[in-house]
C-alpha cells in the first residue's frame, strides 16, 4: 500500500513518457519523421505491416499507469480530505483510456482494472468507454470546483503544482477534446450535442501549456524523455532515435514556402533551417549523408554531447518540462466547438490565439520565459503578411466551414510537430487535415510511405492491432477480425 500523495506524481511522470511513446510511434504515421537511409531494421514502420507484437508495450505500459490512476480513486474515494487526489486520478485515467480507444478501439474497462480478481476481463464497446470518460470527467471537475475542505495536492502535483482551477480547467479541455472526437459519429454525435448543452464553459479551458516536470536531472533514467530519446543520454552519448528519424519533405513544406512560408517557427523547429535541415520520405532506404551528422534535426541550440545548451524549440534541455497538452490546442479546440456552433464564442479569435500559443511555446526557454529578442504576436503577423493568399493562415479568407475546419486541423498539425502527433494522426483520421493527395509519390503532396502495403486510397493504416500479449492470456475476450488498414476507431472517417 501508498498514500496517493506518493503514487500521483510517479503515475503522472509514467503518463508523460506514455505520451512521448504514443507521439513517437504516431510520428511515422503522419509525417512528422521519416527513415533517413543509412539504418537496418525498418519493417513494419515503413509498410504498415504491423503484428501483434508491434504495440504490446505501449498497451502494457498503459495498462500499468492506469493501474496507479485506479489505486488512488478506490483508495480515495471515501475520504473527502483526498478529494482532489481522486478528481485527478479520474482526469488522468480518462487520459490514458481515450489514448487507448484512440488507436485499439474496444478494450478492457469496466473489467480491466481488477488485476487477480479478473486476469481475463472482457473488452468493452469503444463508444459506451468514451461516454463512461465523460461521465469521469464531469465527476473530477464537481471534485475540482467543489471541495474546498479538502487537502491540496501539494508537491506530488508535477503538472499543475497544486493548482486545482487549473486541473479543472484542464479537466474541461480534455472533455472538450474527447466530444469533438464524438460529434463526428452517428453513433455519439447526440450525446454529444447533450454534454456541450450542459458544458461549464465559465469554468474555462486551459490558457497554459500542461506540463510535467518531476524534476528532470542530467542522470540516466531522470531526464526529459524526449531529449534522452532524440538527443543524449546523460553521459552525452547521440541518441540513435535522433539520428536514425529526420523530418519529412511534408511536413517540412509547412515551413519553407512549398505549402506556407513560416520562417519563425520553422527556425525554432529546424536545425539548419530553411536550407540545411535533413529530410526525406517515408520508406526511401537510400543513404541520407546529410542525416548521419553529429546531432539531431530537432535541436536548434548550441554545443554537443553534455556540452549541449538549453535552447528554445522543440529539445529546449535535459531537464525541460515534457508538454501534454499546448495551450495552442485548447484554442484550436474551441475554434473547432465555436465553428461548428457546439458552443459560443469567436471561431478566428480562438483560431488566431491558437496559432499565436504555438508561437509562444517554440520560442520559450527552458526556464518558461520567451526568449528576449522573440515576440509570438510580433512574428504571427508576420506569418499572416508573408501567406497573403492562404486561408490556412489568414483566417477571414475561409470561405466556408469545411476551408475553416481545413484551416483550424493544419494548424494544429504545425503546432503538435513532433509534440503529440497521436492528437494529430487522429485529427487526421476524423477530418482527413491536414490535406494529403491519395496516392501521390510526390513526397510534399503525402505523408504515406512510398514502401506501403495498406490498400486503402490514401495508402495509411488507421489503427494498431491487439497486443500479443492479450492473444497469449486473454484470447477468449480479444475481438476478432481486425486489420489495420480496414477497422475503423469509431470516430474515423471512412
Amino acid at each position: 500500500s501508498a498514500t496517493p500523495e506518493l503514487v500521483l506524481p510517479n503515475a503522472l511522470t509514467r503518463t508523460a513518457s506514455l505520451l512521448r511513446s504514443y507521439n513517437t510511434s504516431a510520428m511515422w504515421i503522419n509525417g512528422y519523421t521519416v527513415n533517413a537511409g543509412g539504418f537496418g531494421g525498418w519493417g513494419s514502420v515503413v509498410t504498415y505491416n504491423y503484428t501483434t507484437d508491434s504495440y504490446n508495450g505501449t498497451w502494457s505500459a498503459t495498462y500499468d499507469d492506469l493501474i496507479n490512476y485506479e489505486y488512488i480513486i478506490n483508495t480515495t474515494a471515501e475520504d473527502p480530505s483526498k478529494a482532489y487526489f481522486n478528481a485527478v486520478a479520474r482526469v488522468m485515467k480518462a487520459w490514458d483510456f481515450h489514448m487507448l480507444v484512440d488507436v485499439f478501439g474496444d478494450v478492457p474497462y469496466t473489467e480491466g482494472l481488477k488485476g487477480a480478481e479478473n486476469v481475463t476481463p472482457a473488452y468493452d464497446d469503444q463508444v459506451a468507454i468514451y461516454q463512461d470518460l465523460v461521465a469521469q470527467l464531469n465527476t473530477a471537475i464537481d471534485l475540482l470546483t467543489n471541495s474546498s475542505g479538502a487537502n491540496g495536492l501539494g508537491s506530488a502535483d508535477v503538472m499543475f503544482g497544486g493548482d486545482v482551477n487549473k486541473w479543472a480547467k484542464f479537466a474541461n479541455t480534455l472533455k472538450l477534446r474527447l466530444l469533438i472526437r464524438m460529434s463526428s459519429s452517428s453513433e455519439t454525435s447526440a450525446f454529444a450535442a447533450t454534454q456541450f448543452a450542459s458544458m461549464n464553459t465559465s469554468l474555462g479551458f486551459i490558457t497554459e501549456d500542461a506540463q510535467v516536470n518531476p524534476g528532470y536531472i542530467a542522470t540516466a533514467g531522470k531526464q526529459n524523455p524526449y531529449w534522452d530519446v532524440y538527443h543524449t543520454s546523460a553521459a552525452g552519448a547521440l541518441s540513435g532515435s535522433g539520428r536514425s528519424a529526420i523530418p519529412s519533405e511534408y511536413v517540412y513544406s509547412f515551413y519553407n514556402g512549398v505549402k506556407l512560408l513560416d520562417e519563425g517557427r520553422g527556425a525554432a523547429t529546424y536545425r539548419g533551417f530553411p536550407a540545411g535541415t535533413p529530410k526525406g520520405q517515408l520508406g526511401n532506404l537510400v543513404d541520407n549523408p546529410a542525416a548521419l551528422a553529429n546531432q539531431t534535426a530537432w535541436y536548434v541550440g548550441t554545443g554537443t554531447g553534455t556540452n549541449a545548451t538549453d535552447a528554445i524549440g522543440l529539445l529546449k534541455g535535459r531537464t525541460a518540462s515534457v508538454p501534454m497538452m499546448l495551450a495552442a490546442e485548447s484554442y484550436f479546440l474551441q475554434a473547432e466547438a465555436y465553428m461548428k456552433g457546439f458552443l459560443s464564442g469567436d471561431d478566428k479569435a480562438a483560431f488566431e490565439n491558437g496559432v499565436i500559443a504555438s508561437f509562444r511555446y517554440l520560442y520559450k526557454e527552458i526556464n518558461g520565459n520567451v526568449k528576449a529578442g522573440l515576440d509570438p504576436k510580433a512574428d504571427f503577423e508576420t506569418y499572416k503578411m508573408d501567406n497573403p493568399n492562404s486561408y490556412l493562415v489568414n483566417y477571414n479568407l475561409a470561405t466556408s466551414k469545411e476551408q475553416k475546419l481545413e484551416a483550424i486541423i493544419t494548424q494544429k498539425y504545425i503546432a503538435y510537430n513532433f509534440i503529440n502527433a497521436h492528437e494529430t494522426w487522429s485529427d487526421f483520421r476524423r477530418t482527413t487535415y491536414p490535406k494529403i493527395v491519395n496516392g501521390s509519390s510526390n513526397p510534399t503532396a503525402s505523408f504515406a510511405s512510398i514502401l506501403s502495403t495498406s490498400p486503402r486510397p490514401d495508402e495509411l493504416p488507421v489503427r494498431w492491432l491487439y497486443a500479443s500479449s492479450e492473444f497469449q492470456l486473454n484470447p477468449a475476450s480479444v475481438p476478432s477480425g481486425v486489420n489495420q488498414f480496414s477497422t475503423l476507431i469509431f470516430w474515423q472517417a471512412q
